[in-house]
């Protein structure tokens, strides 16, 4: 498998676990298991009124794509725009690639922090001004691993819309281990103990660090992950939690499959964690 056929299977992987996840996002796991059974949901089901609808995390993620590469071979960004009913004083630009596809104009219940933190933006690059550590950063910054310096755009990127360390520090660090995967196709393990060796002390990092090495010493325990066991390590909804939950089904999966159904089945933010699919 080439690098162009690993960084596709990746934002598909990561996209696929997110439509997996959507349906049952807001749910405790005893209503899940009540509505899908023991092993909870294991296929598409409907959200947004569609079957296997993508949410806000996929379409961020695209357009992070989307940004780099435009930024990459233009040397610099474009205009900014919205896509999601918000106004804005900057024009619309419509020479994109995905700004045509109108499928992402649906409205996905955006994450409200990145919103507000954008629409207050008082300049392009002004970082936020909140004090938030929650994952819509993380789920966004998948495309900053296939670029270099992947923990510092990343960390810049989630910058923009979360105030606190641990909501863009998280993403950097996700992203590192990601791109070890991905370009230098290091075991997830792996990249993991290289990622924290390399970041592990940047000042903010540590509730990241310290669930991420919880995740570590559960793994070489043999502890599995199952949604009760995720209920009470984590819950799911702050960055370092998502990651954490991440990594820790991916690391214990013994296919894509089980990964991403794993990462889906509990009673936290099951979009988001299921993005985390990409990891195989």
């Amino acid at each position: 498998m080439n690098r162009i056929e690993r960084i596709s299977g990746c934002l598909l992987g990561g996209a696929i676990g997110d439509a997996l996840g959507s349906p049952v996002e807001l749910l405790e796991w005893p209503v899940i298991e009540a509505r899908f059974g023991p092993q909870g949901v294991s296929d598409f089901a409907p959200a947004f009124g569609i079957t296997g609808a993508i949410s806000d995390a996929t379409q961020m993620m695209l357009f992070t794509a989307e940004g780099l590469l435009r930024a990459y071979v233009l040397g610099s960004s474009r205009q900014a725009c919205h896509t999601q009913d918000y106004p804005s004083v900057i024009p619309v630009a419509t020479d994109g690639w995905l700004i045509r596809q109108m499928e992402l104009w649906s409205r996905r219940a955006p994450d409200i922090t990145c919103m507000s933190a954008l629409k207050v933006s008082g300049r392009l690059g002004m970082v936020a001004e909140n004090n938030s550590k929650g994952c819509g950063a993380l789920v966004r910054v998948a495309p900053c691993a296939f670029f270099a310096h992947a923990f510092d755009y990343a960390s810049q990127s989630g910058r923009l819309t979360h105030g606190h360390p641990t909501g863009y520090l998280a993403a950097g660090l996700f992203a590192d281990i990601l791109q070890c995967v991905v370009g230098q196709q290091d075991s997830l393990e792996h990249a993991v103990t290289q990622s924290l060796a390399r970041y592990g002390q940047v000042p903010g990092i540590e509730e990241t660090r310290s669930l991420v090495e919880r995740v570590m010493f559960f793994f070489y325990e043999g502890y599995t992950p199952s949604p009760q066991r995720i209920d009470d390590f984590a819950g799911g909804w702050g960055a370092e939690q998502v990651l954490a939950i991440g990594l820790w089904c991916a690391l214990t999966a013994r296919s894509f499959e089980d990964g991403v159904i794993a990462a889906v089945n509990h009673s936290g933010d099951s979009s988001s964690t299921g993005t985390f699919g990409r990891w195989h």
